[in-house]
């Protein structure tokens, strides 16, 4: 696993950095081609999600506080090729084993109870997952927070 992945892995909710990490090295073995599967983004605070929402074209739905990558059950990924080159191609089948390879991260995700935002129905987000039982930002929103680290206490 690549350092950035690493990273961003320690910034989600404690309770799925194990999971996160679990599912990051069972889809980075299943890719034996040249594609390597990274942790795009993780926790966003609300004020990065605010820019998101912001931007032009719309990129999300979701204002701070409204998505479940503010509360860090949710992670968007990327496939990282040769190496070097980020790609988002959910066809491609870079290891040549007749399935794309993100379908192939999708099915590990699913695997460890996360669902995908592909699957929505409108406005799919296919780099997206988050964490089946938490995701639902409004439950979320309605949390108490532990003191010294600002996660919601589950």
């Amino acid at each position: 696993m690549d350092k950035a992945s690493q990273d961003r892995i320690q910034k989600l909710h404690p309770s799925v950095r194990d999971e996160v990490t679990t599912i990051v090295n069972e889809c980075n073995a299943a890719l034996k081609g040249r594609s390597q599967m990274r942790i795009a983004q993780g926790l966003r605070t609300f004020a990065e999600q605010d820019a998101l929402y912001a931007q032009r074209p719309k990129v999300t739905n979701a204002k701070g506080g409204q998505s479940v990558h503010n509360y860090g059950f949710a992670v968007d990924i990327v496939l990282i090729i040769d190496g070097k080159t980020a790609s988002w191609d959910t066809k491609k089948d870079w290891d040549g084993d007749k399935v794309s390879d993100w379908d192939e991260c999708v099915k590990i995700f699913a695997k460890h109870g996360w669902s995908w935002g592909g699957n929505w129905a409108s406005f799919k987000d296919m780099p997206h997952f988050d964490k089946i039982g938490f995701s639902n930002w409004r439950i979320l929103s309605t949390m108490k927070r532990d003191p010294k680290t600002n996660y919601v206490i589950i």
